[in-house]
This record gives structure tokens, sequence and C-alpha cells, in this order.
């Protein structure tokens, strides 16, 4: 649904949110990147993006680090996505064929219009405060399964009463 870099950077964004206090802690490329099993050199590519747009601010050198460079409150995910996204202009129907809105509605394009509006409304109405004071560990794995892989998302599976394998 996202880049990898929009993905990137709103868990990056999200961490600093976590332990937002008015600017005071700090926290480095690593520590972040270790608590999101991302990468750390690509993690450092996105954090300079959000620095020079004003969502973060770092200080270099021992002691350094970044923080959010206003309160989590104000910042949407929205305004992170915007950043590495391009609006989706072309509505391409993802059942082939053309652009939707364009001739016959496929058989699913009043619910992939709704669904994208949700996205929408979510990504602009939500702010990063959603994230302040919550605990790292407090999100995990559902019983029974795998963490995915680093900088891959688990795929979705229906629950049809059935055991996993």
């Amino acid at each position: 649904m996202y880049t990898r870099q929009t993905e990137t950077a709103i868990a990056a964004a999200s961490r600093l949110a976590e332990v937002y206090d008015g600017g005071t802690t700090r926290l480095s490329v690593t520590e972040i990147a270790e608590s999101r099993n991302l990468q750390r050199p690509f993690l450092a590519k996105i954090l300079t993006v959000l620095s020079q747009a004003g969502i973060v601010g770092g200080v270099p050198g021992p002691g350094g680090g970044f923080t959010l460079a206003k309160p989590p409150r104000e910042i949407r995910i929205y305004d992170i996505y915007r950043l590495f996204e391009t609006e989706n202009a072309s509505h391409i129907c993802p059942f082939g064929g053309g652009v939707c809105g364009q001739g016959d509605p496929c058989p699913l394009h009043a619910e992939l219009v709704d669904v994208q509006n949700a996205v929408d409304q979510l990504l602009y109405e939500t702010t990063l405060e959603r994230f302040e004071g919550v605990s790292p560990t407090a999100r995990g794995p559902v019983e029974d399964e795998q963490p995915a892989p680093a900088g891959r998302r688990r795929p979705f599976r229906p629950d049809t009463g059935r055991p996993r394998n």
C-alpha cells in the first residue's frame, strides 16, 4: 500500500512520538533502527528527509540524536505520507483495462473507492499523538505467529476457524 520509504518514515516518527517529552529525549539512528527492526543506513536517509521537512530535529555528535521537531499532536501521518508518496491521480483499476471512473465500473468499484477514502481520512486525521507514551513492547505478534521479516508485512489471513500451519 505504501512504499518502503513511507513505512520507514512512519515507523521512525511513531517511535520518536513514543518517547516525546518536549524534545529532551533524543534517540540515535541505531536506537530507532533496533526498536523498529529497520535498516540503519536507509533509516538515516529517511530521517534526513523528515528533518528537512521540519518533522524531526537532529543533534549531531555524542549525546545527540533525533526528536520530533514539534509536539506529536501537530504532526499528521499525512504530513509524512506526502513526503514520499505521489498523489494517485491515475486511479488505475486493479482489475485491468483502464482508469477507475471511466467507462463501466468493475464489480468492486464502490467498495474500493470506500476503502481508499477511509485510508485517506485515517492518514489526514490521525496524528502522532496516538503513539505518545505507548510502550514499543506493547505491540507484539499475534499468539502463535512468527514476526514478519524486517521491512515485510505479514500477509492478511482471514480468520477461517481452521488452525494455521
